[in-house]
């Protein structure tokens, strides 16, 4: 055996690219020019609780809140209003964007079910503008109710949520939502021309019965500033 010691090879290092820990310009990217909402693990669903919604319009884009607009929606509402397991309960039409209270089978349906909804809104009013191109500026944002009071929130939220932009609205009843079919008012009326159906019947407990708990809601009700 020879008594000579091999020489140490020494490793040279290589220019290879850092592969690790975050990099500019790396993820998902937002589908405007920046994210609206942030693209964390959805909260899990049950199909006992009801959803709040809300998706915002692409800036640059008509006002909501015009007839042409608002008969557009009622018709995409109307058809897309239960299906994949999912259920539209409730709605507001603001300016730029939409209030939607929903319910759903599980995370699943109301994935499918808000797209869905919304792909068929945004070919309705891109045909009513004569346009092509993207409607809604970012994936929809939801939140999860779990108790009666959650829910009641969110009704007079959504309900009255042109009040929390400024609007005035003749009896206390926003006609840009769906308060002319919702059931829970406080105060009796009449209202004629509301046959179609627009939305549908509230099967959760909390959505139908849980949050009456808390008191029907009224006209004259003001959403506080945030619900959460």
């Amino acid at each position: 055996m020879s008594g000579k010691r091999k020489p140490r090879l020494d490793q040279l290092p290589l220019p290879f690219p850092n592969r690790g820990g975050p990099r500019k310009g790396a993820g998902r990217k937002p589908k405007g020019d920046k994210a609206l909402v942030k693209h964390e693990p959805r909260a899990t669903l049950a199909s006992r609780y009801p959803v709040h919604v809300t998706v915002k319009l692409r800036a640059g884009l008509s006002s909501l809140r015009q007839k042409g607009e608002h008969e557009t929606l009622l018709g995409c509402f109307e058809q897309g209003r239960e299906r994949f397991g999912f259920r539209l309960v409730e709605y507001s039409v603001q300016k730029d964007h939409l209030q939607l209270l929903v319910e759903a089978k599980g995370r699943e349906a109301l994935s499918r079910g808000m797209q869905g909804l919304l792909i068929r809104v945004a070919k309705g009013l891109n045909r009513y503008w004569g346009r092509k191109g993207r409607v809604f500026a970012d994936r929809f944002h939801d939140r999860v109710l779990k108790t009666p009071r959650e829910v009641r929130s969110a009704l007079v939220y959504v309900l009255h949520n042109a009040k929390k932009h400024g609007l005035r609205m003749q009896l206390g009843m926003d006609y840009f939502s769906s308060g002319a079919w919702f059931g829970g008012w406080k105060e009796s009326f009449t209202l004629r021309g509301q046959a179609r159906e627009v939305v549908a019947a509230a099967r959760t407990w909390l959505l139908s019965v849980g949050w009456r708990r808390s008191g029907l809601v009224s006209l004259w009700e003001r959403p506080r500033a945030a619900i959460g």
